[in-house]
């Protein structure tokens, strides 16, 4: 996670390689982040940039254990983030 200050929304970047599954199993895991982190946006501070890497288990994983995932990533980078716009 990267806070640049500046006065834009926050961004999400996923990076979801061959070793996840077919193109169609990638593009699931793509689509569920992309819900996941849509919840999140209000949680992360304007000017973040937040990039996701989605290991092999995402592909099995349900929506359920992927929001809780990235809600215990971006509750854990919540401090560096405060310290970084201070």
């Amino acid at each position: 996670m990267l806070t640049t200050g500046e006065n834009r929304a926050a961004r999400f970047g996923f990076i979801i390689s061959k070793q996840v599954g077919t193109a169609v199993v990638r593009n699931s895991v793509r689509r569920r982040l992309k819900a996941v982190c849509a919840e999140a946006l209000p949680r992360v501070p304007e000017g973040t940039d937040v990039v996701i890497r989605a290991l092999p288990a995402s592909a099995t994983a349900s929506y359920a254990e992927l929001r809780a995932d990235v809600d215990r990533c971006l509750r854990r980078l919540e401090p560096a983030a405060s310290a970084v716009s201070a």
